[in-house]
Order: structure tokens, then sequence, then C-alpha cells
């Protein structure tokens, strides 16, 4: 399976995935530590992709998602963004939203 596909799966299998540098017991970059506590704050399940154990994958995913940093959030299939935009919408509670709604998705 190339790795594009391995991505596609990915997503399409994880209704909330973050893409990371290392993992949520220990993040490798300061980033990746403020989206997995914001994520874990949420209070709902998510997977996780350590790119730094898979050079393809943080490779051609900056390509895939058009998006060239890590950390990267997909719910629901859709990139949401890195962690800027994460943290302002946890700020906000409308990542707490996103998340229990995909949660929701995934249980129907």
């Amino acid at each position: 399976m190339d790795v594009i596909q391995v991505i596609k799966d990915q997503i399409a299998n994880n209704p909330v995935l973050v893409y990371i540098k290392g993992t949520p017991q220990f993040p490798q970059c300061g980033f990746s530590a403020q989206v997995v506590e914001a994520m874990t704050n949420v209070g709902k399940p998510f997977a996780y992709v350590n790119i730094l154990e898979a050079p393809e994958i943080r490779q051609a995913l900056k390509e895939y998602a058009n998006w060239p940093t890590y950390p990267q959030l997909w719910v629901s299939g859709e990139l949401v963004g890195g962690c800027d935009i994460i943290m302002e919408m946890f700020r906000s509670g409308q990542l707490k939203e996103l998340v229990e709604s995909a949660a929701t998705e995934s249980d129907a």
C-alpha cells in the first residue's frame, strides 16, 4: 500500500486524529505538547500518529494536506489545522464542540 493510501485510511478510520511529534504521553515538541494538552482537556478519545516514527508519512502528509507544519488535527476526515488554530478553538470552546460532534457521529 502506498503512503498516501495509508494516510487516507488513517484519516478515514479515526474520527479524531492528530499527527504529532512524539506520543500523547511524551510529546517531542512544544506545539505537539500544547495540542495534546488541549485534546486531553476536551475529554474525548483521539487517535494519534507519531510522525517521528513514520518519516514517509511526515513528508507525504504535508503535500496531501497542503499544510506544511505539525501537529495537524483531522476531525471527521477534514483537516482542522495546526497548533495556533487548535489552541484558539480550544480557548473558545469550538474544539470541544467539534470533537464531541465527531465522537457522536462515530457512535451512530
